[in-house]
């Protein structure tokens, strides 16, 4: 799971990015922290399916 501290910063940097923009380092950080979310939302939902007991 991503930190709560990670999302407020996605969240900072999203918002940045619409004002005044990023610089290029800031660009990676908010791709390495993107990705990361994704990969684990990924994670979450996938662990979420496999634990799906169909019954008919």
């Amino acid at each position: 799971m991503v930190s709560k501290d990670k999302i407020e910063r996605i969240n900072f940097l999203a918002r940045k990015s619409k004002g005044e923009g990023l610089t290029e380092h800031e660009k990676n950080e908010q791709k390495k922290l993107r990705e990361e979310y994704l990969r684990n939302l990924r994670t979450s939902v996938k662990n979420q399916l496999d634990g799906i007991e169909i019954i008919d």
